[in-house]
């Protein structure tokens, strides 16, 4: 019953559309009727400015972290149970039920579960996506490479299987939520932030 509490919670924290509702209520503007037509932080900085794009982010990462946080504070030896909740809260992002389950895209939900479960490999992963952007001003890629690094790193540092399976789950999960992004990187007409 609490690991079913627990998910649901997670789930629900994580379908909290902040990239929608601060758009709309500070511009009038709604994100996904400009720029990508994404929820997200990138979205967000294009359509309203890069202030509110990391406030979103910021907001978005902490949809994963608090979850997550309570779930390893009520059940600190059960790290399936923790990883469980961390993909609900991603999934929740993704697939919110309030914006007819089209969500964003999941890169800040995830960093905030990995900064609670696998802090090392978030600090890798955000420092690689932190080079990249700073190098092309393209965030996709930023993510997803650093998003890599984690799930690499996180296999050698001595914390719960379940983790490090988490981790390589929100990055498959990830390629699919960028997969437009992925062919228009082929194509040479990723935009720029």
């Amino acid at each position: 019953m609490l690991f079913a509490l627990l998910v649901a919670a997670g789930y629900l924290a994580g379908s909290v559309p902040f990239g929608v509702l601060l758009t709309r209520w500070l511009t009038g503007t709604d994100p996904r009727e400009a720029g990508s037509g994404n929820i997200g932080a990138t979205n967000v900085a294009r359509v309203a400015g890069k202030k509110l794009g990391v406030v979103v982010l910021l907001l978005d990462a902490s949809k994963g972290a608090l979850p997550v946080g309570v779930a390893t504070w009520v059940l600190p030896g059960e790290p399936w149970v923790h990883a469980a909740v961390g993909l609900a809260a991603f999934l929740g992002h993704v697939f919110p039920p309030w914006l007819r389950f089209k969500g964003g895209k999941g890169v800040a939900t995830a960093l905030g579960v990995l900064v609670v479960l696998l802090p090392l490999s978030a600090l890798f992963g955000f420092l690689v996506f932190a080079a990249i952007f700073a190098a092309l001003r393209v965030s996709s890629i930023g993510s997803l490479a650093g998003a890599t690094v984690a799930v690499a790193s996180s296999f050698f540092l001595h914390r719960p299987l379940e983790y490090s399976l988490l981790a390589f789950t929100l990055l498959l999960m990830m390629l699919y939520t960028h997969r437009a992004n992925l062919g228009r990187i082929v194509k040479r007409t990723e935009p720029k932030l």
